[in-house]
């Protein structure tokens, strides 16, 4: 059997994973709240906060969808025309015109020239979160995080693209195999790694003092069966007045991170509401879920890539012979895109599901849904969240349930539980 046919089916095959893996380990059945009830919870905030809230909102809308639409603008053009493999041509020639320089400096230049033309519409997002007071950051401070974004992007697409084409070129039939492993495996690393590595590279963490509240955050680790070696403080002030709160980490590096920001907003009893939420994503895996959905989705996109490759026509549209050339970057960062835009309304489904299974878990574990709603409701309102958004553009682009489907939950689960304790008795 060729390669090709090899390839057919290892695709077949890790899709019928990706597929088993998501519909064992995603928590499909729980919907979110009847709509009359969340048109009841919105009706219980302040209407001020929620016109502010809305108003924000309605300043970003036009720099992130401008963003959106410039990226893939550029990425498509560069793809789908003989553009990019030109860029990639020239920004190799000056240094021998050798594979690796067109692989790394070729590739980054088609990356990072993408990256440069949305940097208005990132300023612009910048600007309105000053202007309404949610950014704590001088301009200078958000250049710097800005340039640390693209260095460990140079970092890590360098390498990316290096060991791609490295392998293309030992391996010419076979590549697709290889490369798919090494896809995967980049992802599972990556997911144990970035806590550690990168994370401090944007914000400083000081373990939190001993407290009362130190002392039940370790408490409710514990009863809810979640290892956890130290609670930390995030310096989130120095960018943002926006709380929040995670857990982070695998085994003995795994740490209950809150923002210095959460803990001068919220009451303790809130904070321990958003750690338990974020406890059970340790619980239930849902990092270890992500990262072998990643892995999955990865491996595939690399055999995707290599049977595209065989469709001549677009080949000869990005003015290149090969997918296992370095001159093709362009026409995968173009089916890249392409793929996002497909992709990325079915990820926020899943992480909405697991989002309110996580809700779900906390309130059981605190047993506490009035402080659950108070510390949603202060999510959004600090935040500056739209706690009832368009619905189009919550199914599409939002990673959580809206404002009002929690609170709407929160009393569902308050609703129920004297019910649950009587038939318990």
């Amino acid at each position: 059997m060729s390669p090709r046919w090899w390839a057919v089916l290892t695709l077949v095959a890790l899709a019928g994973g990706l597929a088993v893996a998501a519909l064992s380990r995603i928590p499909w059945r729980r919907l979110p709240a009847p709509r009359p009830d969340q048109l009841a919870a919105l009706a219980g905030l302040p209407a001020d906060q929620v016109r502010r809230a809305r108003a924000f909102r309605s300043r970003l809308r036009p720099a992130n969808y401008g963003s959106m639409v410039v990226g893939l603008a550029v990425a498509l053009v560069l793809g789908f025309s003989p553009a990019g493999a030109a860029l990639v041509a020239a920004c190799a020639r000056p240094v021998g015109d050798q594979w690796i320089a067109r692989a790394v400096l070729g590739g980054l230049a088609v990356v990072f020239l993408s990256a440069l033309l949305t940097v208005p519409f990132a300023a612009w997002r910048h600007a309105v979160n000053k202007q309404f007071g949610l950014s704590t950051q001088g301009w200078g401070g958000w250049a710097v995080d800005v340039l640390k974004g693209y260095a460990l992007l140079a970092v890590l697409g360098g390498a990316a693209l290096l060991g791609f084409y490295a392998v293309t070129r030992a391996t010419p039939r076979w590549w697709w195999a290889y490369g798919a492993a090494g896809a995967a495996a980049l992802m599972v690393l990556l997911s144990f790694v970035f806590p550690v590595l990168f994370e401090p590279i944007f914000n400083k963490f000081a373990p939190m003092p001993d407290s009362q509240l130190r002392t039940e955050l370790l408490a409710l680790a514990a009863r809810d069966g979640v290892p956890v070696r130290d609670v930390l403080v995030a310096d989130a002030s120095r960018r943002t007045r926006a709380v929040n709160a995670y857990v982070s980490g695998f085994g003995a590096t795994r740490r209950i991170v809150v923002y210095d920001t959460l803990l001068r907003e919220a009451s303790p009893a809130e904070v321990v509401s958003v750690a338990a939420h974020e406890l059970a994503h340790a619980r239930y895996g849902d990092v270890v879920t992500g990262t072998l959905l990643g892995a999955l989705g990865a491996a595939s996109a690399v055999i995707a890539t290599y049977l595209i490759g065989f469709w001549s026509g677009l080949l000869r549209l990005a003015g290149v012979d090969s997918v296992a050339e370095p001159r093709s970057i362009a026409l995968l960062l173009a089916l890249a895109s392409l793929a996002g835009v497909v992709a990325g309304p079915v990820q926020n489904l899943v992480s909405r599901r697991i989002e309110a299974h996580a809700d779900g878990h906390a309130l059981a574990l605190t047993a506490d849904p009035a402080t659950f709603e108070a510390m949603q409701t202060r999510l959004s309102m600090v935040n500056l969240g739209d706690p009832d958004p368009n619905r189009w553009e919550h199914l599409l682009f939002a990673s959580h349930p809206s404002t009002v489907e929690r609170i709407a939950a929160a009393r569902a689960y308050a609703r129920a539980a004297p019910q649950a304790g009587q038939d318990a008795g």
